[in-house]
């Protein structure tokens, strides 16, 4: 294990993946926080959307009253790495789907772009600065178009997979399911600045 950093990461844990955030920023040496309801959101430096069923995880946000103050938050600056659902949570626009939530990353999201569970695959690209990223993507969405402003980090076939606009950073992929840490240690440096 490495030595602690003094930081506290909030994960999303209403629904989805989150566990296996939070065994790669242990592995790190980041303080975690399972969050579940609102008064969880504070005292934290950054927060992970993970991946699961984006439709659950919006109507859990706004059932438990988190959906306004977290997206305020990250209006505000609060650093957010965003997996699959958790990119669709972000998404301002779905371009299959007039439901928005958080609605903070300026990006258009087809959800379910691969297809359904048979349409899931690894792959390995380069992601900007890091250089041949194992990439698992599970009824991945992909993003058709994001604001001159977003920084493009990585396409797979043409299609955007990974985007960062500011204090957010949004992947059709799933970094955690992976034994590839750069991605996460790549946020806790945003989480720190």
């Amino acid at each position: 294990m490495k030595n602690r950093i003094d930081m506290r990461i909030g994960v999303l844990a209403v629904q989805g993946a989150f566990i296996e955030h939070e065994k790669i920023l242990e592995k790190l040496g980041v303080d975690c926080v399972e969050i579940r309801q609102k008064e969880q959101l504070e005292n934290i430096d950054g927060i992970i959307l993970p991946g699961g069923e984006s439709t659950v995880q919006g109507k859990l946000l706004r059932a438990l009253g988190m959906l306004e103050p977290l997206t305020e938050m990250i209006k505000n600056g609060l650093p957010v790495l965003a997996t699959c659902a958790g990119l669709i949570l972000l998404s301002e626009q779905l371009e299959n789907d007039t439901t928005s939530h958080i609605a903070t990353l300026p990006v258009v999201v087809r959800r379910n772009a691969y297809g359904r569970q048979l349409g899931s695959f690894n792959t390995r690209h380069d992601m900007k600065d890091i250089k041949d990223f194992p990439m698992v993507f599970i009824r991945a969405p992909y993003i058709v178009a994001a604001s001159d402003d977003t920084d493009v980090l990585a396409t797979v076939d043409d299609h955007i997979v990974a985007v960062r606009h500011n204090n957010q950073i949004g992947l059709s992929f799933h970094p955690e399911l992976t034994d590839d840490t750069r991605i996460h240690e790549q946020f806790i440096r945003l989480a720190s600045s």
